[in-house]
């Protein structure tokens, strides 16, 4: 079996090494940071201890997963590695030197990748001497549970080493999807709207919170509403992967930030892990109730599906990946109830041009601006699939 090293020992990091180590792979795990290491160590063994009791795995499988995992805090232990991925901070200064430094050690045909959700992997691999031999990598957390995995090339990356990365991270029993080295890739820039629309309808006086989660839950099918999901992910993490994604647009203002998540993240309001966010999650306090009104409801679901429609549309129209794997992306990546062009069919093209261009003459924004693709599919009648 091949080995692979991870850089980074936080949840990431972690969860990774688990991915790899259950698929048969030697995994070493490198932090700088004694405690860091300690702990990951320590939460893979309850972990292994958790399937045990629940019977998913037996005890000589959960020691053979323990087994093949080895902790350290010396990069010098990287050097018979197969692959590298790093996933530490999102910080590309520290990236790059990271990179620059693990390039010396390892061997001269090692992949080098990394786990970065929002940053340029053209920019983190050109720390290296070798570029070609790196990739983008990107998981999903929980990456032991979440089943998608998107892969990246940068510019510089060798085709071969793509493949060969996508090959082995398939025989992890992960479904890997392809996308293009732009902001967001798939998951993160055809999200956006899911939480900017939400709190754009929040900002307006539309509806509450509750209201608005309510409705996506219960005639959109989602599993959790926007204001309960950035509670659940962070309002600090959530509001930085949007303000890197619209800067990194050129302020295109269909990514544009809201004020209302940049005063919660501002204030220390980040939701769960604070113990207050859109909603009180204190002992005692009862969450909201929502304003359970069908025709408002329905009004909700249908703006803020047409904007992650019209986001999907688009990043298949500028080839970021295949209309497959872009739908792949969001029911395995998020959770979506349907790929959203598929979703596009069942509804018609039509009907979400429509609503774009009724959105566009109200505000008069940008930010509403249909998809060239939808339009053009639409003067030709046609659909997704």
């Amino acid at each position: 079996m091949p080995k692979l090293s991870v850089i980074g020992a936080g949840t990431m990091g972690t969860g990774i090494a688990q991915v790899a180590a259950t698929a048969g792979w030697d995994v070493v795990v490198n932090d700088s940071n004694e405690d860091v290491i300690e702990k990951s160590s320590q939460s893979l063994v309850k972990v292994m201890n958790r399937l045990v009791e629940k019977e998913k795995i037996d005890q000589q499988t959960a020691d053979g997963i323990l087994g093949r995992i080895d902790f350290t805090e010396d990069p010098q232990h990287f050097e018979n590695s197969d692959l590298v991925i790093e996933a530490i901070i999102e910080n590309l200064e520290i990236k790059q030197n990271v990179f620059s430094t693990v390039e010396k050690i390892v061997r001269p045909d090692t992949i080098i990748a990394s786990n970065t959700s929002s940053l340029s992997l053209a920019s983190i691999g050109a720390s290296l001497d070798d570029p070609t031999r790196f990739v983008g990598i990107h998981f999903f957390n929980p990456a032991p549970l979440m089943p998608l995995v998107e892969i990246i090339p940068a510019v510089q990356s060798d085709p071969k080493i793509v493949e060969q990365a996508k090959d082995w991270v398939d025989n992890w029993k992960k479904l890997t999807v392809l996308a293009k080295d732009t902001p967001g890739f798939i998951v993160n820039r055809v999200a956006r709207p899911f939480y900017g629309e939400a709190l754009r309808i929040y900002e307006e006086g539309i509806a509450d919170f509750a209201t608005i989660d309510w409705s996506m839950k219960e005639f959109g099918g989602f599993r959790m509403g926007p204001f309960e999901l950035m509670d659940f992910i962070g309002n600090d993490v959530n509001y930085t992967v949007t303000e890197t994604v619209f800067q990194s647009f050129f302020y295109d203002p269909r990514y544009k930030p809201s004020f209302t998540q940049k005063r919660m993240s501002e204030a220390g309001l980040l939701g769960r892990k604070s113990g207050k966010g859109y909603y009180d999650y204190s002992d005692g306090i009862s969450l909201p109730e929502a304003k359970k009104d069908e025709k408002l409801g329905r009004q909700i679901v249908d703006r803020v599906l047409v904007m992650l429609i019209n986001e999907a549309a688009d990043a298949l129209f500028l080839n970021i990946a295949t209309k497959e794997d872009i739908d792949l992306a969001m029911t395995k990546g998020v959770n979506y109830p349907k790929g959203l062009l598929k979703w596009a069919d069942e509804l018609g093209v039509n009907w979400c041009v429509d609503r774009l261009d009724r959105l566009y003459d109200e505000y008069r924004e940008d930010r509403y601006r249909c998809s060239p693709l939808l339009r053009r599919m639409n003067n030709k009648n046609q659909s997704f699939y």
